[in-house]
């Protein structure tokens, strides 16, 4: 019979080892399960992944472990495993963080472990995000009502441009010819309120134009969002073409730093306060805000530089505050003016002031000169 204590202590050594003490596939600190199926160490988060795929997992503190089982897990773990299901992944491809949505997460275990799409091996039919051109139909949000209809879009990285038409016949062109160069695309399932939810911004004349879009389908959507990546790392490749992955990684798409509903008051700080949507892209230390959090185009934006600048942020109590509903202030000062906000909870304002402090601590970079030079031209 095996020792229980036994190798129970084995499996907490082998979870102190530096590729063990991550999750396999998130990333997460400190994982508590395992498949013992694969032999990789994961989190609960993915754990449940691993099990809706039928794949053998247990928890290292709670369920009993027999010799065979410890032996399996000591001869594999989560580097040998690398070596094998991720031998091949693209640099563009999104290797999902703890923090990212369930529909990211699943598609790259699926991925990996299912449809083993990175071990090298996959010669024919190509994958879709490597061929550099996609198509397919989208479900998207009318600019102007809450209804989504389908669309065809049309990704061409030899263009560098994604296209998007109003109706199936194509004669009567494309509705809108976005360049791939200003483009981003995050998922905001719980925003758009459907799992498989997916923004595109892109610039449109002098104002961002947001597109909400999704499939049925939660691979069609991965796989979309990953042809976008593609798309976008050989035009980053083009236009710098000296830059290393690990510079333009992080450049392709981005996550935004901080989203949510805040009250603004006017330049006069007199005028009464409404209800905006606003979105801090930390990239390019721009602070968008919007009148509802799904709408098409931003009302107004400020640019937030560093403190040497002249830009600063903190708490704040309007003295001449008329209309606002809520009580923790927040200013955020600019070399041209003040902006008042106001947060409903104190958690909210202390969320906003650390993410734009974030912002004003990181040096401005050339690209950031010339943003703030032409956002004060356009005024």
């Amino acid at each position: 019979m095996a020792n229980h204590e036994r190798n129970k202590k084995m499996l907490m050594e082998l979870i102190k080892l530096a590729d063990n003490s991550l999750c396999a596939d998130c990333g997460a600190h400190d994982p508590e399960w395992a498949s013992y199926k694969l032999g990789v160490f994961v989190c609960l988060n993915c754990s449940g992944i691993h099990r809706s795929l039928s794949s053998r997992v247990k928890s290292i503190k709670l369920d009993y472990w027999d010799d065979k089982l410890v032996e399996f897990m000591k001869s594999n773990g989560n580097a040998k495993n690398r070596a094998l299901y991720e031998k091949a992944v693209p640099p563009y491809y999104y290797r999902p963080q703890e923090s990212d949505c369930v529909v990211l997460k699943e598609q790259w275990i699926r991925a990996k472990y299912e449809r083993m799409e990175f071990t090298g091996e996959t010669k024919y039919p190509p994958l879709s995000y490597t061929t550099g051109f996609y198509e397919g139909m989208l479900w998207k949000k009318g600019k102007e009502n809450a209804q989504f209809l389908k669309r065809k879009f049309v990704l061409s990285e030899r263009e560098f441009t994604l296209t998007y038409y109003n109706k199936e016949n194509e004669s009567k062109g494309p509705k809108a010819l976005i360049s791939i160069k200003d483009i981003n695309a995050t998922f905001q399932p719980e925003k758009i309120g459907h799992p498989n939810g997916l923004q595109i911004t892109y610039q449109e004349d002098d104002h961002t134009r947001n597109l909400y879009v999704y499939h049925e389908s939660p691979q069609e959507i991965v796989t979309w969002y990953n042809a976008i990546r593609a798309a976008r790392y050989a035009y980053l490749k083009t236009a710098y073409p000296t830059g290393r992955d690990e510079e333009l990684l992080p450049k392709i798409t981005r996550n935004y730093l901080k989203e949510g509903y805040m009250e603004k008051t006017g330049p006069l700080q007199k005028e009464p306060f409404k209800k905006r949507w606003f979105i801090l892209d930390s990239q390019n230390r721009k602070l968008f805000y919007f009148k509802g959090q799904l709408d098409a185009e931003e009302l107004g934006v400020i640019f937030i530089g560093t403190e040497k600048k002249g830009y600063s942020v903190k708490e704040c109590v309007p003295k001449h505050a008329q209309g606002n509903k809520w009580n923790c202030g927040v200013m955020v000062e600019t070399p041209e003016r003040q902006f008042v906000f106001m947060c409903e909870q104190n958690r909210e304002q202390k969320e906003w002031l650390d993410a734009i402090k974030q912002v004003l601590s990181r040096p401005m970079s050339p690209q950031d000169y010339t943003t703030e030079a032409n956002m004060k031209f356009k005024r």
